[in-house]
C-alpha cells in the first residue's frame, strides 16, 4: 500500500505514523514524487484499506497492484542507483563487467584483469565456486580464488563480484569481495536469496533458466524484505527450443523491467549464446535496449580455460567491443563508464596535492539541475561528483582556476548549430586546460504544466540556441510564440509556476520531471542526430590520463599561404586534424586566430620536431590540452 501523507505532517507525526506500522508488521519505505511525501507500507498482517487510511496523517491510499512490491516501480518511481565500490550501476552511465569464468590461479586472474582494466571494464568477474553440470567439470578454487579476487582488487584497483552458492560461504563473501552474484541456478534458492538480503552487500541477481520475468522480480522481493536493496538485475538468456545458441537472449526483458521496477539490469550475452562470435552482437543490442551495462567473460587464452572458454572474448575483442558501445550508449541517453581506457578514465577525479577535500570532487556546469550541461557532467564523472551548478561558463571556467572546483564541463559545439563561440575564446585565457570530452545526445520536447492542453498553447519559452536547433518544428507551428530565455532550467520553472497561461517550454526529459511537466511532444530538435560535444577542463593536464587528441590554438602572419603552410606541416607528418576553425582575436579588428582538433599527442617526445615546425609558421601557439 502506498500512503500519501499530509503535506502539513510534522516529523513527530511521521515517526509515530511509521511506528504504528512497524508494530503491525509492515516493512516500510519513504519516497517522494513531484514534491509530495509518501510511505510505501508491504504487509501489516492482511490489513484492509480501511486500517490503512484511519491512520493519523494520511489523506489517501494507493494499493500496489503488482505481486512485487519493494521492488516495483510504483513503490519506488525514481531508477536505483547501486554502489559497487567505487562504481555506481543505473545512473546515466552504462558498464561492463567482464573477468573470466573462474579463477583458475593467481596469474591468470591478475593477467586477464590488468588487460580488461585497460580497455574500460569498470568490474572485474570470476567464479570462486562454480557449480556445475557434471560433478566432475571444474568447481573453482574455492576460498583460493576468493583471496586472489581480493588480491586483484587491491593490485588491479577494480572492485570485484563472484557467484555465492551456500549460506556457509557468507562470512568468506563479506571478507573478500565487493558484491556477490546469485546464478541462474540459485535464483529460487529462498534461503540462499534471504541470507544475501541480510548480508546487505550488493547482489547480481541473474534470471533462472525457465524463470518468469514475475517469477524473477519475485526472487528479487525476497532479498529486498530483508533490509537488502542493493540488487542487480542480470538477464542471462532462458532455455528455448531453439539449439544454434546456449541460450535465447531475451532482449525484450529490459523494457518491460524498465516500466516494472526500479532496480538496475545488466545483460550476460556470454551465457545466452555461449558462442564467442555473438558475444558482442548481443552486447551491442543490450545496450541500444536500455540495459545498464554488460557483463562479458574475457580469457587471455579460452583454449586452455576450465570452464567456457568458447564463449570468452580475447582482450582485444573486449576492447574493440567497449570502443563500440562507446560511440552506441549516447544514441540511448547514456555514456560508457570506464575505470581506465584510451577513451575515458576515473583518474580524472583522483584527488592531487594542489586540490583541498573541499573541492576534490566538485565538477562546474552552466545552468541548473536538469540542463544538459548537468547530465553531460553526471554521465561523465558519474554519481560520485558534487555538481556545483553556476550561472553562465565564464564562472565555470574562474571556478576551476579559483580551486572553487576539481573540473568544469562546457559545450563546445553541437552538429546543428555549430560553435559555442564564447567557450572556444575563455579556452585561450591562462589557467585551464582540456583534459577530457564527451558527446552527449540532445532530445527536446515540448513540455508544460499537466492541467494545460496541447490546444491552448500560445508561446513556448527556450534558450536561443535551443530554438535554433528545433526551427522546423517552430516553423510548423506558427501559433507558438517564440520567447527567449537565459537557459532551460529558467523556461521549465516560469512554466512550471504558471507565470502566463499557455506557455510551454522546450527541455529535455530530466528537467521536465523534476519540474512536474508533461511531455506534450517528444523530439522536436530538427535532426536526430543532434549531439553536443562537451570538454572538461581543469587546472593542469592528467599525467596518466588519455591522450589520443589534442586541441591547439594558434595565429598566422597576414600573408599569402601563411595557413597552408600550417596545414603542409601536418600533412608532411601524416597528422590527422579533425577540426578547423577560426576566431577573431579579441581587441584586434580582423586579425583571427584559429582552433585545431589533431588525432595526435602533441606532448610525447616523437612530436616535438612536429610542434618546432608550427611554432616556426605561426604566431601565439598554445596547446589547449591533451585527452
Amino acid at each position: 500500500m502506498i500512503l500519501i501523507l499530509d503535506p502539513a505532517i510534522t516529523p513527530e507525526q511521521k515517526a509515530l505514523l511509521r511506528s504504528a506500522l512497524f508494530s503491525q508488521g509492515c516493512i516500510v519505505r519513504e519516497f517522494a514524487e513531484q514534491g509530495q511525501s509518501m510511505l510505501g507500507a508491504i504487509g501489516g498482517h492482511g490489513r484492509d484499506d480501511a486500517f490503512f487510511k484511519s491512520l493519523p496523517g494520511v489523506v489517501k491510499t494507493i494499493p500496489i497492484s503488482t505481486a512485487f512490491k519493494l521492488v516495483s516501480r510504483q513503490l519506488h518511481p525514481d531508477n536505483s542507483v547501486v554502489a559497487v565500490g567505487t562504481v555506481t550501476i543505473g545512473a546515466e552511465q552504462a558498464m561492463a563487467v567482464a573477468g573470466p569464468c573462474a579463477i583458475e590461479s593467481r596469474e591468470q586472474a591478475l593477467t586477464i584483469a590488468r588487460r580488461v582494466k585497460q580497455y574500460g571494464a569498470s568490474l572485474f568477474r570470476g567464479g570462486a565456486f562454480k557449480p556445475r553440470t557434471s560433478p566432475y567439470s571444474f568447481q573453482g578454487l574455492g576460498e583460493e580464488g576468493l583471496k586472489i579476487l581480493a588480491e586483484v582488487r587491491e593490485t588491479v584497483g577494480l572492485p570485484v563480484v563472484t557467484e555465492m552458492t551456500s549460506t556457509i560461504q557468507a562470512d568468506m563473501m563479506m571478507k573478500y569481495v565487493d558484491a556477490v552474484q546469485i546464478g541462474a541456478r540459485n535464483m529460487q534458492n529462498f534461503e540462499l536469496l534471504k541470507c544475501v538480503g541480510r548480508m546487505g552487500k550488493p547482489v547480481v541477481l541473474k534470471r533462472g533458466l525457465s524463470s518468469t520475468i514475475e517469477e524473477w522480480l519475485m526472487s528479487a522481493e525476497y532479498i529486498l524484505s530483508e533490509g537488502n536493496n542493493n540488487v542487480i538485475l542480470c538477464e542471462r538468456g532462458i532455455r528455448t527450443f531453439e539449439p544454434y545458441t546456449r541460450n535465447t537472449l531475451d532482449l525484450s526483458a529490459i523494457p518491460v523491467l524498465k516500466k516494472l521496477t526500479h532496480l538496475p539490469v545488466l545483460v550476460d550475452p556470454s551465457h545466452a549464446t555461449g558462442i564467442r562470435a555473438k558475444v558482442s552482437p548481443m552486447a551491442r543490442a543490450a545496450i541500444a535496449a536500455g540495459a545498464d551495462g554488460v557483463m562479458v567473460e574475457v580469457h587471455h587464452q579460452p583454449e586452455k580455460a576450465l570452464s567456457d572458454g568458447a564463449q570468452s572474448l580475447y582482450p582485444k575483442q573486449f576492447g574493440q567491443l567497449m570502443r563500440d558501445l562507446y560511440v552506441i550508449a549516447p544514441v540511448v541517453d547514456k555514456q560508457i563508464a570506464f575505470c581506465s581506457s584510451p577513451l575515458r578514465g576515473d583518474k580524472h577525479v583522483t584527488v592531487s596535492p594542489d586540490r583541498n577535500a573541499d573541492d576534490a570532487q566538485r565538477v562546474a556546469f552552466a545552468g541548473g539541475v536538469g540542463a544538459f550541461s548537468h547530465k553531460a557532467c553526471l554521465q561523465y564523472f558519474g554519481a560520485a561528483i558534487q555538481p556545483l551548478s553556476l550561472p553562465s561558463y565564464r564562472r565555470v571556467f574562474e571556478a576551476v582556476r579559483q580551486k572553487e572546483a576539481a573540473f568544469g564541463i562546457v559545450p563546445l559545439e553541437n552538429s546543428l548549430t555549430g560553435s559555442i563561440h564564447e567557450n572556444y575564446d575563455l579556452l585561450i585565457e591562462d589557467g585551464v586546460h582540456i583534459v577530457g570530452e564527451l558527446t552527449l545526445r540532445i532530445m527536446y520536447h515540448l513540455v508544460c504544466r499537466p492541467d494545460t492542453s496541447a490546444g491552448d498553447l500560445k508561446r513556448v519559452l527556450a534558450p536561443p540556441r535551443t530554438l535554433r536547433q528545433c526551427r522546423v518544428f517552430l516553423e510548423a507551428n506558427p501559433h507558438l510564440v517564440k520567447m527567449p530565455v537565459n537557459d532551460t532550467v529558467e523556461a521549465v520553472d516560469r512554466v512550471s509556476r504558471g507565470v502566463e497561461p499557455g506557455e510551454a517550454a522546450i527541455a529535455n526529459k530530466a528537467a521536465a520531471a523534476q519540474f512536474g511537466l508533461k511531455i506534450v511532444e517528444e523530439g522536436v530538435e530538427t535532426n536526430p542526430r543532434n549531439f553536443t560535444r562537451y570538454v572538461v577542463v581543469g587546472r593542469a593536464p592528467i599525467p596518466d590520463g588519455p591522450r589520443r587528441k589534442s586541441s591547439l590554438t594558434f595565429a598566422t602572419g597576414n600573408r599569402p599561404g601563411a595557413l597552408l603552410d600550417v596545414l603542409r606541416v601536418l600533412a608532411d607528418s601524416q597528422v590527422n586534424m579533425v577540426k578547423l576553425e577560426s576566431r577573431p582575436i579579441l581587441g584586434k579588428p580582423w586579425e583571427y586566430m584559429f582552433y585545431v582538433d589533431l588525432e595526435a599527442d602533441v606532448q610525447r617526445p616523437s612530436f616535438k620536431k612536429i610542434m618546432r615546425q608550427l611554432r616556426d609558421k605561426t604566431e601565439q601557439l598554445k596547446v589547449l590540452g591533451v585527452y
